[in-house]
C-alpha cells in the first residue's frame, strides 16, 4: 500500500489567510493539522493541530503562564477577538521547518517512520511536480496498518 492509496483531499490555507479562517477550515475539516500552501499549491509548511493552536494564543500568555491566571473566566473566552485580523504568515517566524511531505509513491513504513520523527499527525502527499495530491492523516495511517497483514 502507499501513500496514494491512503490519501485523502483536505483544504489548504495559505500564509495570507487569518488565523480564525486556518482555525475554522481545521476544526470543520476535523483535521489534526493543517497544510500551508503557496499560490501554486505546493506545500510550505504542515502545522500540526498543537502549532496551529499557538497560533491562536497570543505571546505574552505562552512566555508567562502566571499571566493566564489573572485573566477571568469571561475575558479569557474573548482572547479569540485579540487575533482574528492576525495571518497565518504573521505568526510562522522566519525561521519554518520544513513541510512534511512525501511522495505519492511512499509506502506505509515511510509514512509511518515519517510521521513519528516529524511528531506530526499529518503529511502532505505530492505529485512528481510537488504539487499536493493530498493527505495522509494519523487515523488513516493506523487503520491501513491494523488491516495489513504478513502472509500465513
Amino acid at each position: 500500500m502507499q501513500a496514494r492509496d491512503i490519501a485523502i483531499k483536505v483544504p489548504t490555507v495559505t500564509r495570507d489567510d487569518s488565523i480564525a479562517h486556518a482555525i475554522q477550515v481545521m476544526a470543520l475539516g476535523r483535521l489534526p493539522g493543517l497544510i500551508v500552501v503557496d499560490e501554486a499549491d505546493r506545500p510550505r509548511l504542515v502545522l500540526p493541530g498543537t502549532q496551529v493552536l499557538r497560533l491562536a494564543v497570543p505571546v505574552a500568555y505562552q512566555e508567562d503562564q502566571a499571566l493566564t491566571r489573572t485573566v477571568d473566566e469571561a475575558h479569557a473566552d474573548v482572547f479569540w477577538h485579540e487575533i482574528r485580523d492576525m495571518k497565518v504568515g504573521d505568526c510562522l517566524g522566519t525561521h519554518t521547518p520544513r513541510p512534511v511531505i512525501v511522495k505519492s509513491s511512499a509506502t506505509l513504513l515511510e509514512l509511518a517512520t515519517l510521521m513519528a520523527r516529524q511528531r506530526s499527525p499529518l503529511v502532505a502527499v505530492v505529485d512528481d511536480a510537488g504539487l499536493l495530491t493530498g493527505a495522509v492523516i494519523l487515523d488513516r495511517l493506523l487503520s491501513a496498518l491494523a488491516l495489513t497483514r504478513p502472509d500465513d
